[in-house]
Parts: structure tokens; C-alpha cells; sequence
């Protein structure tokens, strides 16, 4: 089995967890950053999520509508917005990461207490090496963006 299809497979598991509570995988991603720290700014759930805040919102509303999270305007600045979660989205939370969890318990009954270890030295080392592609690819297009704008100021 290739890591491609590995990882399919699990993300597809994950998905069917999440979907069998009427949320999906990615909307998983945004309750659990929640439950790890609720109550903060709809910009800051973007960048710890690592997506795009138009798809983020998106969710958001959809997750906003089924009464999983409330979106509340920042105390002291009106332009942000800060998420929490609401009794029914950490009830979904907890479920899907019971189910997760059940998955991740067997997956690990597949290794040695050392292979297991060493695995998660090998996620961590893949984790932190997207998280700098991630950041760069930011930077590329923040810089590229700016390039533009001073290009067509001289026009």
C-alpha cells in the first residue's frame, strides 16, 4: 500500500466518523481546534487550521446554522469575529474523537511500543515540514501580491 493510499483510507474513515453526526472531517479539524481553545478569533481558527479564511467562514456559517459554534463580534475590535463552540458542537466533537480515537487505538495495535514511537517522530518531522511549506507558500504569495500592487501603481 502506497502512503497515497494510506492516507485515503484513513481520511475516508475519519470522514465517515464525522459524517455518521452530520458534519464533515474538515468541519471535525475546526470543533477540536475549538475544543483545544474556544473563544478565539475566527483569523487566528484559520491559520491554526491552515486554510483559507473564505472556505473557514464558509464552514463556519454552515456550522454556525446547524448550532454547532456562535460567531460573536470581538470585545474591543469590530472587524473580528471570535468562534466558540456551543454545547451541541463539544457534544459532536466528543463523539467523533471517541469514534477517532477507537480507530487510532487500532491502528497503533499494529505496531511495537518502539515502531509506534518512531512513527510519531516520522508525523511529527512530516507535520513540521508542511506547516514550513505551508508558511513559505504564504510568504510567495504575500510577496507576489505586493509585487503586483506596486506594478499596477505604475501604471
Amino acid at each position: 500500500m502506497s502512503i497515497r493510499a494510506a492516507y485515503l483510507s484513513m481520511h475516508r474513515q475519519s470522514e465517515l466518523n464525522a459524517f455518521k453526526h452530520g458534519i464533515t472531517a474538515n468541519q471535525f479539524v475546526l470543533l477540536m481546534l475549538l475544543a483545544e481553545e474556544d473563544g478565539i478569533s475566527q483569523r487566528d481558527l484559520v491559520e491554526r487550521a491552515f486554510s483559507d479564511p473564505n472556505t473557514v467562514r464558509a464552514m463556519l456559517v454552515l456550522m454556525e446554522k446547524q448550532g454547532l459554534v456562535e460567531r460573536d463580534q470581538h470585545p474591543n475590535d469590530g472587524r473580528k469575529r471570535n468562534v466558540t463552540l456551543t454545547p451541541k458542537g463539544r457534544e459532536i466533537y466528543q463523539k467523533v474523537s471517541d469514534e477517532n480515537e477507537t480507530m487510532r487505538e487500532s491502528l497503533k495495535a499494529l505496531f511495537s511500543p518502539e515502531e509506534t514511537q518512531k512513527l510519531l517522530v516520522f508525523l511529527d518531522t512530516i507535520s513540521k515540514a508542511m506547516t514550513e511549506s505551508v508558511k513559505r507558500d504564504k510568504l510567495k504569495k504575500a510577496r507576489q501580491k505586493n509585487i503586483e500592487e506596486q506594478n499596477q501603481d505604475l501604471k
